[in-house]
């Protein structure tokens, strides 16, 4: 097993911990004995969810597309007098929509939450980890990571970003008793696509039933990945097939059909 073991002065720091995914993975997390530091931007959320999981919940809302408020949180950390050992990168977001028709604003929002945010707090928390020769990192990819994805082009290559990012991190920590692993989940009821911009039944429409995984198992199938060293996590078995399929279909074949099926092209 490759999860730090919980101690008094140890937590898992997890972005975009108010709802969803990474409120899951916060509460499967303390059901196996570890501290939690919630992070996102919406406090109230983080405080109920912090009530609900007790004392070992932390809560830090931050805006992770705030520069200034990332490079911010080891020390707002350490003022807990606390040392992160598990780092959960699960803050995300997307536009809708192609790019011709974008919100040059939201477009940058988005890379900083989903791109840099990544990087920047790995490169933050992981010196630490290293040094003490023990820690994991969670990275928070998606089955778009596998594929091109119009309608959604700059989240798409966000998430193959982090995907690449992770399994390079994979090479440079061997050895290092820090162990890394990305999630890859598939369609999760999270009202995630609702904040993009599509509805739950364009969502059915353009994505099988089958493929649909809750969040609280997705969340239990990350951890439970991240706690065996995997490198690459994939929760369901349609899920799976699909990432293969996009795999090893071509491109000129692939990309006329996901623009098909999308909800944000006309």
């Amino acid at each position: 097993m490759t999860l730090p073991s919980p101690a008094p002065d140890r937590a898992a720091l997890v972005t975009g911990a108010s709802s969803g995914i990474g409120a899951e993975i916060a509460r499967d997390l303390v059901r196996r004995g570890h501290q939690v530091i919630l992070v996102a931007r919406t406090e109230s959320k983080l405080t109920a969810l912090a009530a609900e999981l007790g004392a070992g919940a932390h809560v830090l809302a931050a805006d992770l597309s705030d520069r200034a408020a990332r490079a911010a949180l080891p020390e707002r950390v350490a003022a807990l007098g606390l040392t992160v050992d598990i780092l959960v990168n699960n803050a995300g977001l997307s536009t809708l929509g192609p790019v011709h028709r974008s919100d040059p604003e939201a477009e940058m929002q988005m890379v900083e939450v989903d791109v840099l945010a990544v990087v920047d707090l790995c490169s933050r928390f992981l010196p630490g980890m290293v040094q003490r020769g023990t820690g994991a990192v969670l990275n928070v990819a998606s089955t778009a990571s596998f594929q091109p994805l119009p309608g959604q082009a700059g989240y798409g290559a966000g998430k193959a970003f982090v995907l690449s990012y992770t399994q390079s991190l994979s090479g440079e920590l061997k050895g290092t008793g820090v162990s890394v692993t990305v999630l890859c989940p598939g369609p999760v009821d999270t009202g995630f696509g609702a904040a993009a911009g599509f509805t739950k039944e364009q969502a059915d429409d353009a994505l099988p039933a089958f493929m649909w995984i809750p969040a609280d198992v997705v969340a239990k199938t990350a951890v439970d990945g991240l706690d065996r060293g995997k490198l690459v996590v994939i929760p369901g078995v349609g899920n799976k097939a699909g990432a293969a399929f996009a795999k090893i279909t071509p491109k000129r074949i692939l990309i006329p059909i996901l623009a098909k099926q999308h909800p944000g092209l006309p």
